[in-house]
């Protein structure tokens, strides 16, 4: 499991992730970034491609769906799940 330093670090470089990608929205709302037209699908290719990079790690087809990438907290849920080492 991830210490407190290190799940603010990956909030934080996801959140500077989806910054550069739509730098007019504020992602650390509360909010469904999808339903509220923050991200659509091309973003999530972005988001998807970067995270890649950033976080070296590949990104399952199966996991790239909506609910994944709704909130900060389910885009950090999803790298858990990929067992990402900061």
């Amino acid at each position: 499991m991830y210490s407190l330093i290190s799940i603010k670090n990956m909030k934080a470089k996801v959140i500077g992730i989806l910054h550069e990608i739509r730098p007019e929205f504020d992602f650390t709302e509360d909010v469904n970034f999808i339903e509220q037209g923050m991200l659509d699908s091309f973003d999530i290719v972005l988001l998807v491609t970067m995270l890649e990079e950033r976080f070296n790690t590949k990104i399952n087809g199966m996991d790239i769906m909506a609910d994944n990438f709704a909130s900060v907290e389910s885009i950090i849920k999803l790298l858990n799940k990929k067992k990402i080492k900061l």
